[in-house]
């Protein structure tokens, strides 16, 4: 039986433009791949092994005809809408109390500065969780083993009592190579609202 619900952020709740993203920064750089250097960088960034001035740092340095601004720009291209109707969605599980909640997301402070500046709401959706987890705070990121292992620990968890929702297949296949339960939901054509009629959450 289910009694804990794993959530991930981007294209679960908040909208996201992975491919606009990244377009608009090839453009912005005048290149037509990331290289490995930045690829490296935006991994650090991510699990907090540098701050937010490190890594603003590294890109006007590479690019010196950029102003910090449009970094900040660049990097938060990708986030886009967060549709009031999940955080409604959100807050009725939460008032039901059936299901503890856990917010497990690789993110950053910048993406977290720009929604607290954006989704007047913010503060009431991460108030829905009983853990909210960001990998730049923990240190740890999907789709490694070493994440997962983390929230199980520290939540005292079993894996097969867990329902994990991600929009990017690689982590949830980690989570359910780890005996929790999965749903890769697809953002094109699926939405989070829809979470009980998923077949997995019941098995």
């Amino acid at each position: 039986m289910i009694d804990t619900l794993i959530f991930d952020f981007g294209d679960v709740f908040i909208n996201l433009d992975k491919q606009g993203a990244m377009q608009n920064a090839l453009n912005l750089f005048k290149m037509d791949t990331f290289e490995k250097d930045m690829i490296t960088t935006n991994m650090l960034y991510e699990v907090g092994k540098i701050s937010t001035e490190e890594f603003i740092a590294f890109y006007t340095s590479k690019f010196s005809y950029l102003s910090k601004q449009q970094v900040i720009d660049a990097w938060n291209y990708i986030l886009r809408d967060f549709p009031k109707y999940r955080l409604e969605f959100l807050q009725q599980i939460e008032k039901e109390q059936r299901y503890k909640l856990i917010l497990l997301s690789n993110t950053n402070d910048m993406h977290i500065d720009f929604i607290t500046s954006n989704v007047s709401f913010y503060e009431d959706f991460k108030a829905c969780f009983h853990q909210f987890y960001l990998s730049q705070e923990i240190k740890l990121r999907k789709p490694n083993r070493d994440i997962f292992d983390f929230v199980l620990e520290s939540n005292h968890l079993k894996p097969e009592q867990c329902f994990f929702i991600d929009d990017t297949k690689e982590n949830t296949d980690t989570a359910k190579s780890l005996g929790i339960k999965v749903w890769n939901i697809d953002e094109t054509r699926e939405d989070v609202i829809n979470l009980f009629n998923h077949k997995n959450l019941f098995l």
